[in-house]
């Protein structure tokens, strides 16, 4: 059977940690795929896979360029494994567009791939819809295959049960980790109501793998993207009184520290999906 990835020459790695994010589902606001494109920037290619026997190129049509009437370029979607370092660690940053099929065989591949590499420990990046406001800190969840591997403040959840769409990083996640790899997973709430890039998550997942591996990670023009997003926002809450009242009700309950239960996140996922598309440009909020 053909591989579906080609391993280039890697050199020696130094503990090398995967780190993974993929568009669309659970990348709200494209804030992980941001996250690790900046982290990755143009970092080593490690390993190419397959994209023809993993993407619908029907459902994820290439981007065409045309100038004066003259096809001048085509963009096929790419998934790649990078090399980039951090201090005195290697990161392989796994970072594109979910796969359409083979997620099975993917996996599998995947684990071998990681045991020729070495990989000490495995990163799942996202960001998830909430009821939060965008006017408090981002709240990240975690997930961890055993306890003790979320740094910082983070913790495992939400509590219960919560059963909801898996997408292709978590099935990599709890198959790595079943292989014995150290798996766990950082998720950004980012408000339901927001659409588009939200750079303020992006930043704050960066936050989080900083103070997962004990240094600060340059964050780049988000920053700044970030203060003009919450600037924008916050014009568009004080145009109108109940949109500025709805505000304030999920400042309440950040503040008081009441973490969402699987049922308010099944809520909030429902909402963001019948929503796409429905809301301005740069955030709307509900009426």
């Amino acid at each position: 059977m053909v591989s579906l990835y080609t391993l280039h020459d890697t050199g020696d790695l130094i503990e090398p940690v995967v780190i993974a994010a993929f568009d669309g589902w659970v990348d709200a606001g494209t804030a992980a795929t941001t996250a690790l494109g900046i982290l990755a920037d143009d970092g080593e290619v490690v390993a190419t896979f397959d994209a023809d026997r993993l993407f619908d190129y029907r459902a994820r049509r290439p981007p065409l360029e045309i100038v004066d009437g003259r096809l001048t370029e085509l963009t096929w979607p790419e998934l790649v494994l990078r090399r980039t370092r951090l201090d005195e660690r290697d990161l392989l940053i796994l970072v594109g567009p979910e796969p359409d099929y083979r997620w099975r065989t993917l996996t599998t591949e995947v684990i071998e791939l990681t045991r020729r590499l070495g990989v000490v420990e495995w990163i799942s990046l996202g960001a998830i819809p909430a009821a939060v406001p965008h006017t408090r800190a981002v709240p990240i969840i975690g997930t961890e295959a055993t306890p003790g591997l979320l740094r910082g403040t983070v913790a495992a959840g939400p509590a219960g049960t919560l059963r909801v769409p898996s997408a292709l990083v978590s099935a990599l996640e709890i198959e790595v980790a079943a292989a014995g790899v150290p798996a766990l997973g950082y998720f950004a709430q980012v408000p339901h109501y927001v659409s588009g890039p939200y750079a303020t998550a992006a930043l704050e997942l960066l936050r989080a793998l900083g103070t997962h591996f004990g240094t600060e990670i340059a964050a780049g023009e988000l920053t700044e993207e970030a203060r003009e997003l919450r600037a924008r926002l916050d014009t568009a809450a004080s145009l109108d009184e109940t949109t500025r009242a709805y505000v304030e009700r999920l400042e309440a309950m950040y503040d008081e520290q009441r973490l969402p239960s699987g049922d308010d996140l099944i809520s909030d996922i429902e909402r963001f999906l019948r929503d796409q598309g429905n809301n301005m440009p740069g955030g709307s909020l509900p009426n």
